[in-house]
């Protein structure tokens, strides 16, 4: 049996946001797919003489004295306290793929050799770090605060927010991910592989000329348009759920522009390689 493709055609380099400006970053993001594609780009917090802006979304009052936390909407975990969404089997399908980009390997042996590896002795894993991850954590443009004080404690957030990541998606992966989202995430590499020379071409005539010249850059979301084209083509999930979910892998862990030209990318593929069902046109012609 032939081995699947390695995945070799990209390299990735991850260059910094542009700062922002002449006032002083108190917060910088986190650099792109640190420590294991760990943490997405954070809002930064810029010391600012104007009046305070309003951030959205701000944090939940704290719970009365005695009451339990409540476990966040997006803690998307199982009675084993193991993720158990779809996004969380794409999400660690990016991880490997881009992994297997670093190392030049085979995306599918690389999975299963990181599911069989040996644990370091004395290793322990808090399982209460995925009750604090959030999957639909999206960065943004620079933000501006007050005081020195709030900039600070903005910065200490985003610290502690990046560790966090960097500790669950560092961690072996039977302990994060339950069974369900390791056999979808390794369905959806197996798919990647046997579809990577097919998807190159399509890729290399729809992504603009900018990704072209500059691909080493680009690796994160050439592995995205790769899983979501492979999903399309292998699983049959409707390709609204895909783009939107390869949108939102885009808006997490690459720069700003990234989403609307993958959501552009894909809504061109799904026109010309894809029926409404979500069937490979070329496989159907083939029938």
């Amino acid at each position: 049996m032939e081995a699947a493709p390695a995945l070799r055609t990209f390299s990735p380099s991850s260059p910094s946001p542009a700062g922002a400006g002449p006032r002083r970053a108190l917060a910088a993001p986190a650099p792109r797919l640190a420590r294991a594609l760990a943490a997405p780009p954070r809002p930064r917090a810029v010391a600012s003489s104007r009046a305070p802006l309003v951030v959205s979304s701000p944090p939940p009052p704290p719970a009365a004295s005695g009451a339990p936390a409540p476990t966040p909407a997006h803690a998307k975990v199982d009675r084993s306290g193991r993720f158990c969404s779809p996004r969380a089997a794409r999400e660690l399908a990016l991880m490997i793929s881009y992994a297997a980009c670093l190392e030049g390997a085979d995306v599918v042996r690389l999975f299963d050799r990181r599911i069989s590896a040996r644990r370091e002795p004395g290793y322990v894993f808090d399982k209460a770090c995925l009750l604090s991850y959030n999957h639909m954590s999206f960065g943004g443009g620079p933000l501006e605060v007050g005081t020195e004080e709030e900039a600070e404690k903005l910065t200490s957030q985003n610290e502690m927010d990046s560790a966090n990541e960097a500790e669950v998606l560092s961690a072996p992966p039977k302990l994060v991910y339950n069974n369900f989202v390791l056999r979808l995430s390794r369905e959806l590499l197996v798919a990647v592989a046997s579809g990577w020379d097919k998807h190159v071409d399509i890729i290399d005539k729809i992504i603009p000329q900018t990704w072209k010249d500059e691909p080493v850059a680009r690796i994160l979301e050439l592995c995205i348009l790769h899983i979501a084209m492979a999903e399309m083509t292998s699983k049959g999930t409707p390709h609204k759920v895909v783009i939107n979910e390869a949108v939102d892998l885009a808006k997490r862990f690459c720069d700003g522009g990234a989403p609307r030209v993958i959501n552009g990318c894909l809504r061109t593929f799904v026109k010309d390689h894809v029926d409404t069902t979500g069937t490979s046109q070329a496989a159907e012609s083939k029938a």
